[in-house]
């Protein structure tokens, strides 16, 4: 009789316990993968905290895009960006999207996208100025940021600073303020780069005050990187930007961040 009474409690205790277990949590197979994009989150327009804190800008936007196309999750991830190829190869970000040059060394160490968008310098002037060409600049007051690529440009091109007036160019602390010098008047032309300017004017609503010459200086392509060997990623991001240009979201984003 003892033996039936506690083989009777261990059913009962065994039936109220399988009773109380929950059903396993089904997996989601349709979760989105995630991808991490590093960036310099003080770099705008392309990628930076706006006035809430929260990252936003042209890579930031053109990064959701085509995480949507995709069916990714794009998260984004501030880092030192002296160390962004370390961060990238030691997987702790899966790109890096944030402005970042095409250069021969990066094609070695870095997968690269498709370049989509070229960055220059660029020459300002007033929307009324008579100069439309660097020859025009002749004798011409022109005006840099201080220890800037522009600068460099400016430099390395013969046809420009040999022409300038005094030779040399007027250095500012910053392109805003080489930019309030030439709406005074106080100098001819700024050599500024591009993706700044272009931003700078569409955030002021002044782009109809000024014109940029048909003529640049250097030139240089951003793309997207990935770690070495990727290419089944690189394709999916080529072909996800082809697509948002052929829709026309891609000029839609461009036209929020800078001006024509």
């Amino acid at each position: 009789m003892k033996k039936i009474i506690l083989l009777l409690l261990a059913f009962i205790l065994i039936a109220s316990v399988g009773c109380g277990q929950k059903e396993p949590v089904a997996t989601d197979e349709g979760a989105k993968e995630i991808w991490i994009m590093g960036l310099d989150d003080t770099f705008a327009p392309m990628g930076f905290r706006d006035d809430a804190g929260e990252i936003v800008g042209f890579d930031v936007d053109l990064a959701k895009a085509v995480g949507e196309i995709l069916n990714v999750e794009i998260k984004f991830q501030p880092i030192d960006w002296k160390m962004k190829e370390n961060e990238l190869n030691g997987k702790n970000i899966d790109l890096i999207w944030n402005g970042y040059s095409v250069t021969e060394e990066r094609k070695e160490k870095t997968t690269l996208s498709e370049p989509y968008l070229t960055n220059r310098q660029i020459i300002l002037v007033l929307k009324d100025s008579e100069i439309q060409k660097i020859s025009d600049l002749s004798e011409k007051v022109v005006a840099v940021q201080e220890d800037s690529g522009a600068l460099t440009a400016v430099n390395d091109t013969p046809e420009l600073i040999g022409i300038i007036k005094d030779k040399k160019c007027i250095e500012f602390p910053t392109n805003t303020e080489a930019v309030m010098d030439l709406k005074a008047g106080r100098t001819d032309a700024v050599v500024v780069d591009e993706v700044f300017i272009r931003y700078y004017l569409r955030q002021n609503g002044t782009e109809d005050e000024y014109r940029i010459l048909d003529e640049a200086l250097q030139e240089e392509d951003y793309a997207i990187a990935m770690r070495k060997g990727e290419t089944d990623r690189k394709e999916k991001i080529d072909n996800a930007i082809k697509e948002l240009k052929e829709k026309g979201v891609y000029d839609e984003i461009y036209s929020k961040w800078f001006a024509k």
